[in-house]
């Protein structure tokens, strides 16, 4: 792991959401959505919500603004949508909620796709930002891109941002 410029001082528990975008996936099917979860809880941080909606518009933009009316949230993960197939509209549906992104995030995220699957990174829409105080990421479907933005990305930063937000 790279080293932080400013390391946080004092860990905090991070509340998160975790809310995969499937037409398809189950509880039992969604090893993305188990994944972002378990990685978060051995990171130290809560997940106080797991929900599984259909790639449909008001559905997610729905889940985001409930979501945010629970003060303890912090953050929330979505996993799934993101890539330009006619049901991925995962991306079309929170960017026009978010009030400040971090164009970064999708910058490294698809930097670092294309080191481990090529080109084939550039059809990611992976992005993150801030909507009402909390954090968003949105996430590829798929466990291994699930697991680079986590380790690489989400996980060494998470209470940094919250903190920031906090401030």
């Amino acid at each position: 792991m790279t080293s932080v410029p400013h390391p946080d001082r004092d860990l905090i528990s991070v509340n998160c959401a975790v809310i995969t975008v499937s037409d398809t996936r189950t509880f039992e099917t969604d090893r993305s959505g188990q994944l972002i979860e378990q990685l978060l809880q051995q990171a130290g941080h809560r997940v106080d919500a797991y929900a599984i909606i259909k790639d449909e518009p008001t559905q997610i933009e729905t889940q985001l603004r409930q979501l945010c009316e629970i003060p303890d949230v912090d953050a929330i993960v979505f996993s799934g949508g993101t890539g330009i197939a006619p049901r991925d509209t995962t991306y079309d549906a929170l960017s026009k909620l978010l009030e400040k992104t971090l164009p970064g995030f999708g910058e490294i995220f698809r930097y670092l796709s294309y080191q481990e699957i090529g080109s084939r990174a550039i059809a990611s829409r992976a992005t993150a930002g801030v909507y009402r105080q909390k954090l968003v990421f949105s996430l590829p479907g798929s466990s291994s891109a699930v697991k680079l933005a986590l380790e690489k990305l989400i996980l060494p930063e998470l209470v940094h941002l919250v903190r920031l937000l906090r401030s």
